[in-house]
């Protein structure tokens, strides 16, 4: 240890300590010589050699960021200007009307809403009963959404105060997201350190376990939860953590033998590191994302932060749906493949060259998603699967497949190679009890279900549970989930083959953020809000002599 005239202590326990003018900040080192002798001379020296050393390898990091803390010597000098831009709105002028935003892109939903839209006066009141309703045209001066054909109906309409609030909320939240602010709650954590444990019980406890950025308002933790609200319901259900357990009847017996299969692959044995070379041995989890929309245009980062949650599994992400993202084409000549290939290919190259419209209404058939950015290593999977697809390994951890079609057109690639300890499907609000658009009724022509519909979810669900394997859906409120389950009671070759894995009820990382339809704003949803689950019903294999032989898990 060695102490300079001025009284300052320059050994290693206070550069550990950090203390002000001495210690170690973020990296950086920041000491204060006041000195002019040779002790001050040997202990520049010192630090110099300290700063080449390798055990403070932060150091150059920390000399580029320097700029923004005050050490002793720059205290009275004026900090250095910043390069972020300005966001365009400030947070007391994110109400907008759409037809007034300063972004183009909400004033084309709110003509996107005014040519879908009926006023809800129009068609509830008996006055106007038999005359064509009309379109909503007037803008709610609380909310900013057209609402009304006229201001007079406006003002008569008494139900339209119940939910001004909510839609004025989400009239901030698109202006929030687009004015250009730094998004601190956007900024994902790294890995999970070995001692610290994730708490599933709300997403408050989640985020502070897990090292998120404060979320300091409601608007932020909206922003996030709709982020992250499909990769953390399947981390949700599928940890040892969980939140669904028997305890709270959530989880059925069936259902804890279910998770438990899951888990021995998910996690390693008590008291062994759960760390990514403790997974050198095991098998592949594989994640089935059936009917994957939004959820297939997510980023990769994004989707990692499921890995974060099981350091020592190698996930495999497969999106499959008519509705899947597909990457953008590569700029260079189509690759060698097969005519499909090429035609599909030159498809997307021809759909992503014509200019992208700025709003698409999220109506009941949407079209195709638009192209997502292709990665590095994305390469094509359509000659193993025959349609169109890719596959991108993004982490030593994390592949993701997408493919565009219908579960059942791709299904029999997968059939012999389904395990209950190491495959898992998710259904995101598949929408089982809503009628078809394409499939009707022989017998008196009424639309059938989607799940009795044989070119939507009929033929998939049956073959899902032959598998054996969970089945996790989620809706977006009560009565969506409701109307789902009900769907299961009449549905050929599902009614009586199925067991309970995970008893209907509110889904703790549904999005916190409120979904407007453009068709009606008066319908309002929260994505993935409630969460249940099933599996083929188990078969129980007797004897001739009537002992029992054998049942199923």
């Amino acid at each position: 240890m060695m102490m300079c005239r001025c009284g300052f202590y320059t050994n290693a326990t206070y550069l550990r300590q950090g203390f002000p003018g001495v210690g170690l900040r973020h990296g950086s080192f920041n000491f204060v010589h006041t000195t002019f002798d040779g002790h001050s001379m040997f202990t520049r020296s010192l630090l110099a050699t300290l700063r080449r050393s390798e055990h403070f390898p932060a150091y150059s990091a920390g000399r580029q960021s320097a700029g923004r803390y005050r050490t002793f010597l720059n205290l009275f000098r004026n900090p250095r200007p910043t390069s972020q831009p300005l966001p365009t709105l400030s947070d007391n002028n994110l109400f907008h009307p759409f037809s007034k935003s300063p972004f183009p892109a909400v004033r084309a939903r709110g003509e996107a809403i005014q040519s879908l839209a009926l006023c809800p006066v129009c068609t509830s009141d008996p006055k106007h009963a038999g005359e064509v309703p009309s379109r909503v045209k007037y803008e709610c001066p609380d909310c900013g959404w057209p609402t009304h054909c006229s201001e007079e109906h406006w003002r008569v309409d008494e139900e339209h105060e119940k939910y001004c609030s909510r839609l004025r909320e989400v009239n901030e939240d698109e202006h929030d997201l687009r004015r250009g602010r730094k998004m601190r709650e956007f900024q994902l954590p790294g890995p999970q350190a070995y001692e610290e444990a994730i708490s599933f019980a709300n997403w408050d406890l989640f985020w502070y376990t897990r090292g998120f950025p404060s979320m300091d308002t409601e608007r932020s933790r909206r922003h996030a939860s709709k982020l992250l609200t499909y990769p953390l319901t399947i981390g949700s259900v599928l940890h040892q953590n969980s939140g669904l357990t028997l305890n709270n009847r959530r989880v059925t017996l069936q259902g804890s033998r279910s998770l438990a299969a899951l888990r021995t692959t998910l996690h390693v044995p008590p008291g062994a590191p759960d760390t990514e070379e403790a997974g050198a041995a095991k098998p592949q989890i594989r994640v089935f994302i059936l009917g994957a929309r939004a959820e297939s245009s997510l980023p990769p980062h994004v989707w990692e932060q499921l890995c974060m949650l099981f350091p020592s599994c190698h996930f495999h992400l497969l999106f499959i749906g008519p509705q899947v993202s597909l990457p953008k084409p590569a700029d260079e000549a189509v690759t060698k493949d097969t005519g499909l290939s090429a035609s599909s290919t030159m498809e997307q190259r021809r759909e992503y060259k014509e200019s992208p419209s700025l709003y698409v209404p999220n109506i009941y058939e949407p079209p195709t998603p638009k192209p997502i950015v292709r990665l590095k290593r994305t390469r094509s999977s359509v000659q193993l699967y025959g349609f169109p697809s890719y596959t991108v390994p993004y982490t030593p951890q994390l592949t993701i497949t997408g493919i565009q079609a219908n579960y059942s057109e791709v299904h029999q690639h997968f059939e012999e190679s389904f395990d209950p300890y190491a495959d898992v499907f998710f259904l995101f609000s598949p929408g089982f009890g809503f009628p078809s658009m394409t499939s009707v009724s022989e017998l008196d022509g009424t639309p059938l279900l989607q799940i009795n519909s044989p070119i939507e979810w009929g033929p998939a669900i049956p073959a899902l549970l032959e598998t054996r394997c969970s089945v996790i859906v989620t809706g977006f409120s009560p009565a969506d989930m409701e109307r789902d389950v009900r769907s299961l009671e009449n549905a050929p070759n599902v009614a009586g083959e199925f067991e309970w894995v995970i008893n209907p009820g509110v889904n703790a990382f549904g999005s916190e953020k409120w979904e407007v339809a453009d068709f009606d704003p008066r319908v309002m949803v929260k994505a993935n809000w409630g969460l249940w689950a099933i599996r083929g019903r188990g078969r129980q294999i007797w004897k001739g002599d009537g002992n029992q032989f054998s049942s199923s898990w």
